[in-house]
């Protein structure tokens, strides 16, 4: 069971509106690299990781990055709230956008694509798994990066550079417990072997062995 705490990991507060920030902004909540993403990726994951520290680390990090979810939601809220029709007329990237869903948070990507379990992985494998979860860090690093490249907003900027250092950290973090787990797993080699699985099967020999 997950414990709400009814304020935000970083506080978001946004002095000015810009549609056209929010239009690509909007791929960190439903784009392909983005915080919904990567949530409903660990905490899938978690159920098939035979390790307990290793679980752990997919349970506490996939829900915080519900909480950033929540976090970039609030900034595409604050930069499109109370917008005329001049204003989204004078934007037009993010005119599609207006059209499909107003000023509502949807999780899509800045290309207007809509989020997709299809951009996730979860496979009952130890280190494919894991090895995704380096990677999606990473991309989520890469999408922060630029993001900063585009804005011009220090009240956006703070936000971002916070949710890109948790990035990092998440990567690091994956990385200590792959190696955890390469440890645990009693096999010559573990690229042939996957001990959330391979074990469970009767009168199975791991390959390898």
């Amino acid at each position: 069971m997950f414990h709400y705490e009814k304020k935000l990991q970083f506080p978001v507060k946004i002095a000015t509106p810009n549609p056209k920030l929010a239009a690509f902004i909007i791929s960190q909540y439903g784009g392909p690299n983005g915080e919904l993403g990567a949530s409903m990726r660990y905490l899938s994951q978690r159920y098939a990781m035979p390790y307990a520290e290793a679980k752990g680390l997919l349970t506490d990090i996939g829900t915080e990055e519900l909480g950033h979810m929540e976090m970039v939601a609030a900034i595409v809220h604050q930069l499109t709230r109370n917008l005329s029709d001049e204003e989204v007329r004078a934007n037009p990237s993010f005119a599609p956008y207006f059209v499909d869903h107003t000023t509502g948070v949807y999780p899509t990507a800045a290309s207007g694509f809509p989020w997709s379990a299809g951009s996730i992985q979860s496979t009952g494998d130890v280190i494919a798994d894991l090895t995704e979860d380096l990677a999606a860090e990473q991309k989520a690093r890469l999408t922060y990066d630029n993001i900063l490249r585009l804005s011009d907003d220090p009240d956006v900027n703070n936000v971002i550079r916070f949710l890109r250092e948790r990035e990092i950290v998440h990567f690091q973090r994956f990385g200590e417990c792959i190696r955890l787990c390469k440890e645990k797993m009693d096999t010559p080699n573990i690229y042939l072997s996957n001990p959330a699985f391979d074990k469970k099967q009767p009168g199975n020999t791991p390959r390898g062995r």
